[in-house]
């Protein structure tokens, strides 16, 4: 009697608006799939073999991007079919017609057309089409050019067409609904009150679930720590660039890409512009005793969350009387090397990683979100694994929070240990309910995996405890100071918890010929001096190298920046390879000025050792003391803006330069 009745209720539930929208949507994801099957089997040789056990992530990367472009394609009709019309008028002609317009239209000439001709394209630039080709459309010879494509490739244009028949066939059948309602199981006709009741929960149930798989489109998930992806975020699911280009979609690519076009700059002729900066470094002209000076030994570069420099009573003893909230990384600066100046090249998490990792900053557009970052390069971690080292990034948060360890992978970090490699050890205990696994045993796990490692090795790990909202495990509250700021009391706990890795794993073989580097990722949102809302202020973190055997020791007093941690780190390990990279090696280029640019969101900052010219794009706006934070005294005149301002151009044009052309290798 139950199965016959079953068998009554799933006819009718096969025809609500819920299973018809989902079915047509499901389409759109085999369509995409096929596209880049037939991607792949056009350019096969650029993608090169995928192994068995690649293709489960390889099609987890394409349905994650599908959906973006799936809610980008047919929004509209989307938004159309969860209107709450009568089936009077859902099944009206018009209606029906609209509909099917607003999905037809968009996928025939966006979502296919966008795929199909990335198939062709991609054989000739390796790149998949973004907003930057759209800016280009108007060239006299676009329409001749895709009709000879076309032409050559008659055979994608018949499977483009088969495609969308496919899919105005299907899309046609069991076009007309019927509600299930308790009729449907116990055979009597319900009242009108019961059956409209019916029909709205469904509706209801209908748009909830639309509404959320939009949403969580969009944001990438439905974790706090969501977020929107970048095209960058495909090298998640593999390691490799060709095969990152390969899961991505159209017309994601282009959507993601209307806001991160860097525009070309072209301030001088290319000697004048060579003659001024290079970003090429040829470590064979280096002469410094302090080049080679840790040949072989290990990095460990810790990139500290929200770490200002204002929290240290060793950088700034004149506001703190309590000690401060950085004691044990005050210790390691007295015993190692201290950054006096060192700036932040950006105001979010996200800038970090490329300039710390690879020297390349983020200016108008944060670098891990364009689609130029997807290339081959000269970044630290690849230059080192070259070399032999085991790469590795650790970072407390769900996998690729952020976009990280898609970008890790990027920039050669081979190894990627999260939240889930963590709970799969020990347990989620230590989860701290928002964002990942506490900072104190997460950096003891991250030394137990050191432990382990084959030697040399590079090791990079992101705290995560010392953000917003500001929160340190019970048991430890009473154990920290409190401090005046929300802050204060996780980077004391972030703090100690570093002290404590550096005293537990002190004794291992491998700590001694190890060097160790912390800086901010950016300043505190939580502030106490007036001059951190300010720049240079806003950008000043805390920065440091230390090595355990005391071989690196004393203060720099000149600027610093996360850029400069490449060059540097490359320069005392003795690397003799040529690389890419915006900052200087402070020991080993002493032609390079001890300088930084920024971009603070309004204007380009040049940070000098005691002034910063601020640049708009065009012109100097004007040149103040780092005290006069409210910049009401230009000081042009009474230093050598001229120089400076000359640097700041010649920076952006190569910026802009290598960017465009996706081109990071001497």
């Amino acid at each position: 009697m139950a199965s016959s009745k079953a068998r009554a209720f799933l006819p009718h539930l096969l025809h609500t608006r819920l299973l018809i929208t989902t079915w047509r949507v499901v389409m759109l994801y085999a369509a995409i799939i096929i596209c880049q099957v037939l991607n792949y089997a056009y350019n096969a040789n650029i993608y090169g073999e995928i192994a068995l056990a690649e293709v489960w992530m390889l099609f987890k990367g394409s349905i994650y991007f599908g959906n973006l472009s799936v809610v980008y394609s047919v929004g509209l009709f989307l938004l159309l079919s969860i209107i709450p019309v009568t089936d009077r008028i859902w099944h009206s002609r018009a209606y029906r017609y609209t509909l099917f317009a607003c999905y037809i239209l968009p996928v025939a000439l966006v979502l296919l057309a966008s795929n199909m001709g990335d198939i062709v394209y991609y054989h000739y630039t390796h790149k998949r089409c973004t907003a930057e080709e759209i800016f280009f459309v108007d060239n006299s010879n676009t329409l001749p050019l895709m009709a000879e494509f076309m032409w050559e490739n008659w055979y994608l244009v018949l499977a483009y067409l088969a495609l969308i028949g496919l899919i105005v066939w299907g899309y046609r059948l069991n076009f007309r609904t019927k509600y299930p309602t308790c009729a449907t199981l116990s055979g009597k006709e319900p009242s009108r009150r019961r059956r409209y009741t019916s029909i709205t929960l469904q509706h209801l149930l209908f748009v909830l679930l639309v509404l959320s798989y939009g949403i969580g489109s969009v944001r990438g998930g439905y974790t706090l720590l969501s977020r929107a992806p970048y095209m960058t975020h495909a090298m998640y699911y593999t390691t490799s660039p060709s095969k990152a280009n390969l899961i991505l979609s159209n017309p994601f690519c282009i959507v993601r890409t209307i806001r991160g076009h860097v525009d070309k700059r072209n301030y001088y002729d290319t000697e004048t512009l060579a003659r001024i900066y290079s970003p090429l470094h040829y470590p064979e002209r280096y002469h410094s005793d302090r080049f080679g000076m840790l040949e072989g030994y290990n990095v460990v570069v810790f990139i500290l969350e929200s770490f200002s420099a204002e929290h240290s009573a060793y950088l700034m003893p004149d506001i703190h009387d309590n000690g401060g909230y950085t004691p044990h990384l005050d210790e390691l600066m007295r015993n190692g090397m201290a950054f006096e100046k060192c700036f932040s090249n950006g105001a979010t998490s996200r800038g970090a990683p490329p300039a710390i990792w690879s020297s390349i900053p983020s200016y108008d557009v944060i670098f891990m979100r364009m689609h130029e970052s997807i290339a081959e390069g000269t970044s630290m971690p690849q230059l080192l694994a070259d070399k032999g080292y085991t790469t590795a990034f650790f970072c407390g948060s769900e996998h690729n929070s952020m976009g990280f360890g898609s970008y890790a992978h990027i920039a050669g970090i081979d190894k990627l240990y999260s939240m889930e490699e963590y709970a799969e050890k020990y347990s989620m205990d230590d989860y701290d309910g928002k964002w990942g696994i506490w900072d104190e045993p997460f950096l003891n796990y991250m030394g137990e995996e050191l432990s382990t490692f084959s030697e040399p090795f590079f090791a990079s790990v992101f705290t995560i405890t010392s953000h917003h909202p500001f929160n340190v495990p019970e048991e430890v509250e009473d154990e920290l100071p409190k401090g005046t700021t929300l802050a204060h009391r996780p980077v004391a706990y972030t703090d100690r918890a570093i002290g404590r890795f550096m005293e537990r794993f002190k004794d291992e073989e491998w700590f001694n010929r190890t060097l160790f580097v912390f800086i901010g990722d950016h300043v505190s949102s939580e502030r106490i001096l007036k001059r951190t809302n300010y720049t240079p202020g806003r950008f000043h973190v805390l920065g440091a190298m230390f090595t355990p055997d005391g071989s690196l020791n004393g203060e720099y007093p000149h600027v610093f920046s996360q850029v400069d941690v490449m060059p540097t780190v490359l320069g005392l390990l003795g690397n003799d390879t040529p690389y890419f990279a915006i900052g200087r090696d402070i020991f080993n280029e002493p032609e390079r000025k001890p300088f930084t640019l920024i971009y603070t969101g309004f204007t380009y900052s040049g940070v000098c050792d005691d002034y910063v010219l601020e640049f708009d794009g065009e012109e100097v706006v004007g040149a103040y003391r780092y005290d006069d934070i409210l910049q009401q005294h230009d000081i042009r005149t009474e230093v050598d803006a001229e120089a400076t301002d000359s640097l700041i151009r010649a920076v952006l044009q190569q910026y802009s330069t290598h960017v465009n052309s996706m081109d990071y290798i001497p």
